[in-house]
């Protein structure tokens, strides 16, 4: 790299990681030409998508009934193709080549600013949950009092290594560790191909046993319509929809992968092919679970699978799955802290050269974050109350208000009457709908209080 390359500095519009094919260009754009192919941008884009979500949404069937939360998982996929393509659009449009960069011409600094600090927010709150929820399945966990324990324990009893910090320390060396250090989105590929397949076992494990418990008739018809049988059971409905929105967020990661494709035009097929994927697995997922464990599915399905399934095989299935998933959330995990390091990168250095070209400010920032995720992991014993105020609040932005103020803003004067007719839609649901879920939490947790307290 020239000494003219490192002093100059990146417009607002310029991406925060500079992939290494594409070209450097006096007003801080960049052309295209990276080498990532269809398959790999579906699989790495599927695997963003695809998270810890995907073990709440037979929870969200329990709340709304079978009809309703399956019609809630479609038209949640429906608003997350929508606001992507007006990202996709508006970025084409306007040149960015970030979406950081796109909301900075739109708002300015500090709508750029706020996106990021969204996007961080969202980020640490998942990863810390994802590495909290491997150490539940390694180590196991507490709850009112009762050990529920993991499968290291389960194979080979009580040591000195099957402590939780330890094994978390050990994943994060071993796995975590190797994964992150990569510069480039699309080197993660194979390992997001084999996310994907152990999402796709859980889903076919899922229905196998299903299958299996209707044939000998063990299961019951499911509820098809919500149960309200007070005012607080009405708006429990609403803490369903930051999971939803938190099951298929994934914008943050769209113009890393675009970035690097040998093609940048077919990034609105991978999205919807994406998509179509996810919401299969999702609906699935949703679907058998919920009949499978009906009124006893748990805020985490991974927690049914803790106990006898009355079929043959059950302990050995249920280890399957929950070892299978922990491998998924491995590999998950350096996918949702690429575009972190991307966006604290972008708050902290604005102006510098782009991370890839600066080894010293890569690694760091990498060490640094991994850190402060690793000790959130250990000091903070649950933080799905967290998770639901982050997903009504931060992830509910990014997915839905920042793309519907862009087009509404339609400083580009592309959007169409639908544009803003969806956007508007996509605010009213975004802010009614969180509103009403951060009330209901707050009125939980404080209703849950008052009757410990009793």
């Amino acid at each position: 790299m020239t000494f003219a390359d490192r002093k100059q500095r990146r417009s607002s519009r310029a991406p925060l990681l500079l992939p290494q094919q594409k070209h450097h260009h006096h007003d801080g754009d960049f052309d295209s030409g990276g080498g990532a192919s269809f398959s790999g941008a579906v699989f790495n884009l599927s695997t963003t998508i695809v998270g810890a979500g995907i073990m709440a949404l037979p929870a969200t069937l329990k709340q709304l009934g079978m009809i309703p939360g399956l019609i809630v998982i479609v038209l949640g996929a429906m608003l997350t193709q929508a606001s992507i393509d007006v990202i996709l659009r508006f970025s084409r449009a306007s040149k960015a080549v970030s979406y950081s960069g796109l909301v900075g011409d739109a708002f300015g600094g500090t709508g750029r600013v706020l996106l990021q600090a969204c996007i961080v927010v969202n980020n640490v709150g998942t990863l810390v949950v994802y590495m909290i929820i491997i150490g539940d399945v390694l180590t196991g966990t507490w709850s009112d009092g009762v050990h529920y324990p993991g499968v290291m324990e389960e194979w080979f009893g009580q040591q000195w290594w099957s402590k939780r910090s330890f094994l978390l320390l050990l994943t994060t060396l071993l796995v975590f560790a190797p994964l992150i250090s990569f510069k480039r989105v699309d080197s993660l590929r194979y390992t997001s191909a084999l996310s994907v397949g152990l999402a796709v076992v859980f889903v076919v494990i899922t229905a196998g046993v299903a299958i299996v418990k209707i044939i000998n008739g063990s299961i019951g018809m499911p509820r098809l319509l919500p149960e309200l049988v007070d005012q607080a059971s009405f708006w429990k409905l609403f803490t369903t929809v930051p999971i939803i929105v938190t099951a298929y967020i994934c914008h943050h990661n769209i113009h890393p992968i675009e970035n690097e494709l040998r093609d940048p035009t077919q990034m609105k097929s991978i999205v919807r092919t994406s998509i179509t994927l996810c919401l299969f697995v999702y609906v699935a997922t949703s679907f058998f679970g919920f009949l499978l464990f009906g009124d006893h599915t748990l805020d985490d399905v991974l927690a049914n699978f803790d106990a006898d399934l009355g079929i043959p095989y059950s302990s050995l299935i249920d280890d399957v799955v929950r070892v299978s998933y922990c491998i998924h959330l491995m590999l998950v995990f350096p996918m949702v802290f690429f575009s972190l390091r991307l966006n604290v990168d972008g708050l902290l250095f604005p102006y510098a050269i782009p991370i890839a070209f600066d080894n010293r400010r890569f690694f760091s920032v990498t060490a640094a974050l991994m850190g402060f995720i690793f000790l959130g992991a250990n000091f903070v014993p649950s933080i799905w109350d967290a998770f639901q105020f982050t997903g009504a609040t931060a992830t509910v932005s990014v997915g839905f208000i920042f793309p519907a103020a862009i087009a509404l803003r339609n400083i580009q004067g592309i959007a169409t009457k639908n544009d803003r007719r969806v956007s508007w839609v996509m605010i009213l649901l975004a802010v009614s709908s969180s509103t009403l879920a951060i009330c209901s939490d707050i009125y939980s947790i404080f209703n849950s209080g008052s009757v410990a307290g009793s």
